[in-house]
């Protein structure tokens, strides 16, 4: 695991040249899906979800989100209509946090259907935001490595929770609170 984590740091560490001419975009695309609580929520959310599920599903599942993600990015850089974006954006909160708190272990197929969905929505919106001064690809780039720590996290959280005595209850806890969100963001 350390081989495969180190260049993505090194990486990471090493200001390339469009980084460094355009960080705004970048930075920008970057922040977006951490600052933003709806989708910090639902990332975070895939990531314990695939843990909960194991086995290869750890990576295949975020992975289908991140690859369906980039795809609605593309649709709202190109102003496809998508319809009920930001309702699609809670509702991926409200879904989640019933998966987690229901910890009923999905197959992987379903579980990357209904995270793809999600993930469709979520680029859509990451697509449609991109700052007019930004260059798509450093925003894009941003984004999707920012979505993918997120990930990362999330899988992490998953993992330490199954070594703790009630982690298990715990993520379920915390399920249900995503789960309260999402519905009050779906509300308003």
């Amino acid at each position: 695991m350390k081989k495969t984590l180190l260049p993505l740091i090194l990486l990471m560490l090493l200001p390339s040249s469009s980084y460094a001419s355009n960080a705004g975009g970048f930075v920008a695309g970057l922040s977006h899906p951490v600052l933003g609580f709806d989708h910090l929520l639902a990332m975070l959310s895939v990531g314990i979800l695939s843990a909960q599920m194991g086995g290869r599903s750890i990576w295949t599942v975020p992975a289908t989100f991140v690859i369906v993600m980039l795809f609605g990015g593309m649709l709202g850089i190109q102003g496809w209509p998508l319809f009920l974006v930001e309702s699609g954006i809670a509702f991926s909160v409200l879904a989640l946090g019933i998966a987690l708190s229901a910890e009923k272990k999905l197959s992987a197929l379903i579980a990357m259907i209904f995270v793809g969905g999600f993930a469709l929505f979520h680029g859509y919106a990451h697509g449609s935001e991109i700052p007019s001064l930004a260059n798509p690809v450093d925003y894009a780039t941003g984004f999707i490595l920012g979505t993918a720590c997120l990930h990362i996290m999330g899988v992490l959280i998953g993992l330490l929770a199954e070594k703790l005595q009630h982690g298990r209850q715990l993520l379920r806890y915390i399920g249900a609170g995503i789960a309260g969100i999402g519905f009050h963001l779906l509300i308003l």
